[in-house]
C-alpha cells in the first residue's frame, strides 16, 4: 500500500521524521512516554499490515517502522482482556474471570467479582510511582460503580464510556444495562448532534497529550491508554467513510478470506503450510446468499469503523509530532479479542427504515464476516481457539527499537505489557507477576519466552506450551491438541496420537486454574 496518497487525501501529514521513519537511535537516556491503543472486537487480519483490505495507513506506517508480533495473545473477551492488560496478571487474579458486574449487584469478592481487585495494582498506579502522569480516553468496562472508576485506579484524567457497547452517535438509556459516559469523575452527556464515539475518544486523547506537554517538562513522562470502542457493534459509521468501501465486499466472504490469507502468507505473517480452515456449516457459501447487498453493506460499515479508528490514531500521531514527543514515545496497538460472531437482532432504534450504519440502526456484522476478520483462524470472540485469542500487535518506538520493520513470531501475552512498561520506567517488577518483558525484542534480541500460557473464559479453556496447544471449546469437556508450529490454524486435532502429552498439559492447566481461582466461580 502506498501511504502518501492516502495521507494527502485525508489532509493530514506528519513531519518527514515520522513519515520516512528515521533510523532508530541508541537506547534513550530517559524513560519513554507509553501509549497503549486497544481496538474492540477487531479480528486478526483486519488492518492492512496484517493482510486486510481496509485502509489503515497510520497503523501500517507504525508497523513498517516498528515491530509486528504475530503470535501475541489476549484473554478472549473485552472485560478479561482489559483487566489483564491493566494489571499484568491473568484475569481471574484481577477479579475479572468473567464479565463486569452490574451497578445494582453485590458480587461475591474473588476471581469473578466483576471489577478490578483493589489489592492488585494497575499499570497506571505503578507508573505514577515513577513520576508518570496517567491518562485514559476510551472504554473502561472493568468496574461500573464510581468507586471502581479509572480515577480511583491510578489515572489522573479520564474521558470515555464506563460501560461496554453503546451507540456511536448517542448514549442510549433504555437498554438492559445502564450506559455511562464520564469525564474525570463526573457523568458526561454527549451533544445531541455532531457526536461520534471514535472521534470523541481520539479528541480527548490528543487533548490530554497537549495539556500534558503544556504543563509539564520533558522529564515528566506520560502513560496514555486509548481503548477505542470501534469496531464493536452496533455498526455505526459516517456515510463519507462507508462510501469508500462500496462494492469492495460484493465478491463475498469466501473471496475476501482467501485474498487475506494469500497476503498474510506473502508478507511472512503466517506460514504457508498452515492450510486455511474450511468454512463452517453455519456459514453459507456466498453464491447461495440471497440478500447479498445487505451483507456487503454490513462489512462495508465495519470497514469504515476500522478506517475511522485509524484516522483517529493518525490525529494522535500528528499531535505527538507537533509537540516533539513522537521520538521517545512507545506506542503499542492490539485488539481485545477476535472478531465477534454475536448478533444483536438487527433491530432499529427509532426508524424501521434505517439502513445499517445509520444512527437509528443497531446491527452486527455476524459470524460470516467475523470468520473473515479472524482469517486464517477458527472460532471467534469468547473462544480460546486462535480465532478468539490471537491479536495483531504493532509496537513502534522511534528512539528505542533497533532494526525496525521486523516481524516477531515468539508467543507473547497481555500479561507481558506490565512487565515491559515497568522495565522501561525503571521500576522493579514484583515476583508475582507472570509476564515477561518484551524489551529484548526492541533491542533485536530474543528473550527466553514463556514456559506456558493459560486461558479460561466461561468454560472455554486452553494452555500453550512451546508449539503445543491444548484447547477446549465452550460447550464440551473434550480436549483438543494442536501442534501450532505445523498447524496454527487448528485443523488437525492430534490428541489421540499424544495421550501422555494431553495428560501432562491437562494437569498443568488444572494446577494453574487452582492457583488463579478458576474453580471459585460463584
Amino acid at each position: 500500500m502506498h501511504y502518501l496518497p492516502l495521507l494527502l487525501r485525508r489532509g493530514l501529514l506528519v513531519s518527514c521524521f515520522f513519515l520516512l521513519g528515521c533510523k532508530a537511535a541508541p537506547k534513550p537516556d530517559r524513560v519513554p512516554n507509553i501509549i497503549i491503543i486497544l481496538a474492540d472486537d477487531m479480528g486478526y487480519s483486519d488492518v492492512g499490515s496484517f493482510g486486510g483490505e481496509i485502509e489503515t495507513p497510520y497503523l501500517d506506517m507504525l508497523a513498517s517502522r516498528g515491530l509486528r508480533f504475530t503470535q501475541f495473545y489476549n484473554a478472549a473477551r473485552c472485560c478479561p482482556t482489559r483487566a489483564s492488560l491493566l494489571t499484568g496478571r491473568y484475569p481471574h487474579q484481577a477479579g475479572m474471570g468473567g464479565m463486569v458486574s452490574s451497578l445494582d449487584s453485590e458480587p461475591t469478592p474473588g476471581p469473578y467479582q466483576g471489577y478490578l481487585d483493589e489489592r492488585v495494582a494497575t499499570l497506571a498506579e505503578r507508573l505514577k510511582a515513577a513520576n508518570y502522569k496517567t491518562y485514559l480516553s476510551g472504554k473502561w468496562h472493568v468496574g461500573e460503580k464510581a468507586v471502581h472508576w479509572p480515577r480511583q485506579r491510578g489515572f489522573d484524567r479520564y474521558f470515555g464510556l464506563i460501560s461496554g457497547a453503546s451507540s456511536y452517535f448517542e448514549v442510549i438509556k433504555d437498554q438492559p444495562r445502564v450506559r455511562q459516559m464520564v469525564l474525570d469523575d463526573t457523568p458526561w452527556e454527549p451533544p445531541a448532534d455532531g457526536f461520534y464515539m471514535t472521534d470523541a475518544i481520539a479528541d480527548y486523547a490528543t487533548r490530554f497529550i497537549e495539556e500534558h506537554v503544556a504543563t509539564h517538562t520533558r522529564r515528566t513522562p506520560f502513560f496514555l491508554y486509548v481503548p477505542f470502542t470501534a469496531p464493536h457493534w452496533p455498526l455505526h459509521a459516517f456515510e463519507s467513510d462507508i462510501v469508500r468501501y462500496e462494492g469492495v465486499y460484493d465478491v463475498g466472504w469466501d473471496s475476501i478470506r482467501v485474498a487475506r490469507y494469500d497476503r498474510l502468507v506473502a508478507s511472512g505473517i503466517i506460514d504457508g503450510r498452515w492450510a486455511l480452515p474450511s468454512r463452517p456449516a453455519s456459514i453459507p457459501a456466498w453464491e447461495d446468499v440471497e440478500d447479498k447487498e445487505e451483507w456487503s453493506r454490513r462489512m462495508a460499515v465495519y470497514a469504515a469503523m476500522v478506517d475511522r479508528m485509524d484516522q483517529g490514531i493518525g490525529r494522535i500521531l500528528s499531535v505527538l509530532d507537533e509537540t516533539s514527543t513522537i521520538r521517545n514515545t512507545l506506542i503499542i496497538f492490539l485488539s481485545d479479542n477476535g472478531g465477534s460472531a454475536e448478533g444483536v437482532a438487527g433491530r432499529n432504534l427509532h426508524d424501521e427504515n434505517s439502513r445499517i450504519g445509520e444512527r437509528d440502526s443497531y446491527a452486527a456484522y455476524r459470524e460470516p464476516w467475523a470468520f473473515v476478520s479472524n482469517t486464517p483462524f477458527r472460532q471467534y470472540k469468547a473462544w480460546t481457539h486462535e480465532g478468539g485469542i490471537a491479536t495483531p500487535m504493532i509496537v513502534y518506538w522511534m528512539r528505542g527499537i533497533q532494526e525496525p520493520g521486523r516481524i516477531v513470531h515468539q508467543p507473547g501475552h497481555l500479561i507481558d505489557l506490565m512487565s515491559t512498561s515497568l522495565e522501561l520506567a525503571g521500576i522493579a517488577p514484583t515476583d508475582s507477576l507472570p509476564g515477561i518483558s518484551l524489551v529484548p525484542h526492541f533491542e533485536g534480541e530474543t528473550p527466553a519466552g514463556h514456559d506456558g500460557l493459560y486461558w479460561e473464559h466461561q468454560g472455554a479453556q486452553a494452555v500453550r506450551q512451546g508449539p503445543w496447544k491444548l484447547v477446549k471449546g465452550r460447550n464440551t469437556d473434550t480436549w483438543e491438541l494442536y501442534n501450532l508450529a505445523a498447524d496454527r490454524n487448528e485443523r488437525y486435532n492430534v490428541a489421540g496420537q499424544y495421550p501422555e502429552l494431553v495428560k501432562k498439559m491437562d494437569a498443568d492447566w488444572q494446577e494453574w486454574a487452582t492457583i488463579t481461582g478458576v474453580f471459585e466461580r460463584p
